[in-house]
């Protein structure tokens, strides 16, 4: 019996000595994630159809083409070459990501109603996220940010920035650069072929 005791109190003993070393784990693991998510990329936004937190960190490494969209503007049309573009390059790595606002008055009332506008209009696949302020005070930190580097806020809907792999502006463009612009496409393949830090 006093061995049987003696085992049960070595093992407790093991088991508390080891413990500090299993919960250190995780938080390490944490770390090293904060670590490598560049600071422009550090924010959450919930997903358009479901409205869950996402974090883009989560595009880390990634060539990434940020859009503020409006599903009334004259330039709405734009979808279907960004789609057009996420099919093309996204198996490269580029991703796009959407972000509807009402900052210029055109876009609709509700997530849901831009969300079901974007895929049975234009089909879109690539990310989209809820109705964000883009421009002015009320601009979300995120696009205060992008705004920043260039020296650039959104002046108008499907305003572009061109995110690198490292997770720094490249640079923005105007509503009038199309999809298929000459010169975005170029810098989205230049920045493609970029291997990630």
């Amino acid at each position: 019996m006093a061995n049987f005791k003696t085992l049960k109190c070595l093992s407790f003993i093991g088991f508390l000595l080891a413990a500090p070393i299993l919960w250190a784990q995780p938080a390490a693991n944490v770390q090293v994630t904060a670590a490598s998510c560049p600071s422009l990329l550090n924010h959450t936004f919930p997903r358009l159809q479901d409205e869950k937190p996402q974090s883009l960190c989560q595009y880390s490494g990634k060539v990434i083409l940020v859009v503020n969209t409006a599903s009334y503007c004259g330039f709405t049309p734009q979808y279907k070459g960004l789609e057009a573009l996420h099919d093309k390059y996204k198996d490269r790595g580029l991703v796009i990501l959407g972000f509807p606002s009402n900052d210029f008055a055109q876009e609709k009332a509700t997530n849901q109603e831009i969300a079901d506008f974007c895929e049975s209009t234009f089909g879109v696949k690539f990310p989209m996220f809820t109705k964000t302020s883009v421009t002015g005070d009320a601009a979300v930190p995120f696009f205060k940010q992008l705004a920043q580097a260039p020296g650039q806020r959104p002046k108008w809907n499907f305003y572009k920035y061109l995110i690198g792999r490292d997770g720094k502006l490249i640079d923005s463009y105007n509503s009038m650069t199309g999809p298929d612009s000459r010169s975005l496409v170029q810098a989205i393949e230049k920045s493609l072929a970029s291997k990630p830090s």
